[in-house]
C-alpha cells in the first residue's frame, strides 16, 4: 500500500535537525544549480558516478519556501475541488497530497527533497513516461513510479533512477517518480529511523 505525505504516521515522525547548510548542486546537474542539504547533495554526486556513460542526472528543483509550497497546494487544491464538486476537506487533503506535500512535512522545504530526470550526452531528457511534475490527473496515473502503460523505454530508464539513487540511501515518493529524498520525515519513515534529520528551514529561521 502507498504511504502518501498526509498519512498521520508521516506526522508523527520526530525531527532531530542536522543542522547542515544548503549547498548549491553544481553544472553537471544541470543549470538550475538547485539548493540541497549538504549530505543530499553529496550522495546525488554518488548517485551520479554510478549511471552508465553519456547519461547524467539532471535536478530541476531542491530547496523551496514554505510561501512557494503553500501556493502549489493552493493552486492544485483548487484543480481537485473543480474535478470533484462537494469534496471533503479530509478527501481534499488525501488527494492532493498525492503531488504535493503538506506543508508541514514537506521534504522540498526542509532542502531534503529533488525533482530530477535522466539526460544524454547532449543533455536531451530521456524518456521517463510523463514531464515532470505531471499530475495524476493530466497524466492518468503514469506518474506514479510503478504505473503500468508506460513506454519499454521509460520503464528502463525510471529502474535506472532506482539502481542508482536507492543504493545511496534515497526514497522514492511513489506517486512521483522524479521525487527522491533524504533525511526529511517521509525518508525516517520508509527507512525506519527513528527521527528526520532535516526539517523546515522556515522553522529554523522563525526560531533564530
Amino acid at each position: 500500500m502507498t504511504i502518501l505525505l498526509s498519512d498521520p504516521r508521516v506526522s508523527a515522525v520526530p525531527v532531530h535537525d542536522a543542522g547542515e547548510r544548503l549547498v548549491a548542486l553544481d553544472a553537471s546537474f544541470g543549470p538550475a544549480h538547485a539548493l540541497v542539504r549538504a549530505e543530499l547533495a553529496d550522495r546525488l554526486a554518488a548517485a551520479q558516478d554510478l549511471l552508465p556513460r553519456g547519461i547524467r542526472l539532471r535536478v530541476v528543483e531542491g530547496h523551496r519556501t514554505m510561501a512557494d509550497q503553500r501556493a502549489i497546494i493552493a493552486r492544485y487544491s483548487a484543480e481537485v475541488c473543480a474535478a470533484h464538486p462537494g469534496i471533503s476537506a479530509t478527501d481534499l487533503h488525501h488527494l492532493v497530497s498525492r503531488y504535493v506535500a503538506p506543508a508541514d512535512v514537506a521534504p522540498h522545504v526542509a532542502g531534503a527533497a529533488v525533482d530530477l530526470t535522466l539526460v544524454d550526452v547532449v543533455g536531451e531528457e530521456l524518456d521517463l513516461g510523463t514531464p515532470i511534475d505531471a499530475t495524476p490527473e493530466s497524466s492518468a496515473g503514469a506518474c506514479f513510479f510503478d504505473a503500468d502503460g508506460i513506454s519499454p523505454d521509460a520503464r528502463a530508464h525510471r529502474r535506472l533512477l532506482a539502481a542508482v539513487l536507492t543504493p545511496v540511501g534515497l526514497v522514492n515518493y511513489p506517486t512521483e517518480w522524479w521525487h527522491w529524498s533524504f533525511g526529511d520525515r517521509y525518508w525516517a519513515l520508509a527507512v525506519g529511523a527513528p527521527a528526520a534529520l532535516y526539517g523546515s528551514l522556515a522553522d529554523r529561521a522563525g526560531a533564530a
